[in-house]
């Protein structure tokens, strides 16, 4: 399957790769001129041909506009802080499982240490994202928020549907909280949800009135307590099922691979 990559913007017929990704597809990937990539903007994505590969910069000349498949959910992650290695293999897994924007949350049962040193860690988490995204083929790269405090969070969250990931007896499981949700869409545009997902201690009392304020919803994974990074993937990915992975009538992912 052909490799994508990220660049600024696109000219007239013609783009450019530089920095990182540029220094991996030549000196890694061992580019040669005349070889055929994706590129994306973020909004389109072109088929390209290289012309010209040197230390830092690749330059491609455009050969034809792909199709964009559209999603048909939009999801909104706000994942508490945990030890920087799970937490990074769970951004990691929520980009490819289709999140929209991911929202690092300062819970109040998160290591204060990893609250502190989070800051110092947005460019490596903002690399993870990049590399996940081209791996996974995705239009465009996840948008990586600061981090807050959960009550900040919960109020700021645009979603339609907010769901909270909780172990409480009253929680309901997330397929009762989706089903209706999913039989009431009257239309086709693409669904906003809103998935808050907590630290190793779970949520305070603070914090489950603070997402109650905010129009959450308490939602259960099961009987099993799972961590963090795995209920990013088990909650992420009942989200694709629920809605679908892309709007009905879009392209899938097959033809965008398919030769000039």
């Amino acid at each position: 399957m052909r490799r994508r990559f990220f660049v600024q913007e696109f000219g007239a017929g013609s783009a450019i790769l530089r920095g990182e990704a540029a220094q991996h597809l030549g000196r890694v990937l061992r580019a040669e001129t005349g070889q055929f990539y994706e590129l994306s903007d973020g909004q389109c994505v072109w088929l390209a041909r290289t012309e010209r590969v040197d230390r830092d910069e690749i330059r491609f000349s455009l050969v034809k506009e792909l199709p964009a498949p559209v999603a048909a959910v939009r999801i909104e992650l706000l994942l508490a802080i945990v030890k920087f290695d799970r937490f990074e293999w769970a951004l990691e897994k929520a980009t490819e499982l289709g999140a929209e924007e991911i929202v690092p949350l300062a819970a109040e049962r998160s290591e204060k240490g990893l609250i502190a040193a989070a800051g110092k860690r947005a460019e490596r988490w903002k690399r993870i994202l990049v590399e996940s995204a081209q791996q996974a083929r995705r239009l465009r790269v996840p948008d990586l928020k600061g981090a807050a405090r959960p009550r900040d969070a919960f109020r700021a969250s645009p979603a339609l549907l907010k769901l909270l990931l909780s172990e409480r007896a009253g929680a309901r499981p997330l397929r009762e909280v989706l089903e209706p949700v999913v039989l009431a869409r009257a239309n086709k545009d693409a669904a906003r949800v809103a998935i808050a997902i907590g630290p190793e201690g779970g949520w305070t009392d603070a914090e489950f009135a603070a997402a109650d304020a905010g129009g959450f919803v308490e939602a259960a994974l099961g009987t099993n307590i799972l961590r963090t990074e795995t209920a990013v993937c088990a909650a992420l990915a009942a989200a694709q099922y629920a809605f679908g992975s892309f709007r009905p009538g879009d392209t899938d992912g097959d033809a965008i691979a398919s030769e000039p």
